[in-house]
């Protein structure tokens, strides 16, 4: 199945919160994760923001050369079958890495979830999954809010078996 838009917010250019250097960041509608202190309410509604199509948001992310891409929410999974497209065509027309923040762990989504949510996990080069957890909220953490959050290493994580965290180089 071949979607041709996602339902977006924003597109963020050249954000350093996002992951490492600069980044294009596509924040999507739609999260049912409803986290007690997120950062970024307004992005639960899944009817919220527009619909943007993958050609257009490829134009967005080509047209910087010296950004990588993250996704983010929102919860990108909720439009796994989008983002999965977006990831794909990504991956075939540049070199760019790709981030994709997530609600749900890795394992949940490795046994509870839909065949292009576990596409799309295994097709990034850093998942962060986890819910945002208000008490294990912490400032000093690098690219997620929580201490629950993980960074994972999703070619090494595949490669290993087992969970392997990304460490910045």
């Amino acid at each position: 199945m071949t979607v041709s838009s996602i339902r977006i917010l924003d597109i963020i250019h050249d954000t350093t919160v996002d992951g490492p250097g600069f980044r294009t960041s596509i924040y999507c509608a739609g999260c049912r994760h409803a986290c007690p202190g997120c950062h970024n309410p307004e992005s639960w509604n899944p009817r919220g923001g527009h619909d943007e199509s993958i050609d257009a948001l490829m134009a967005e992310i080509v047209s910087d050369p010296f950004a990588n891409v993250t996704f983010s929410g929102g919860d990108p999974m909720f439009q796994a079958e989008g983002f999965l497209e977006l990831c794909r065509r990504i991956r075939s027309e540049t070199d760019k890495t790709v981030w994709c923040f997530t609600g749900f762990t890795w394992e949940r989504i490795l046994e509870e979830g839909s065949p292009a949510m576990r596409e799309l996990a295994g097709s990034v080069d850093v998942l962060v999954d986890g819910p945002f957890v208000q008490s294990l909220r912490d400032t000093d953490l690098h690219f997620r809010g929580s201490s629950n959050q993980r960074l994972i290493d999703v070619a090494s994580t595949m490669r290993e078996g087992r969970v392997v965290l990304w460490e910045r180089k």
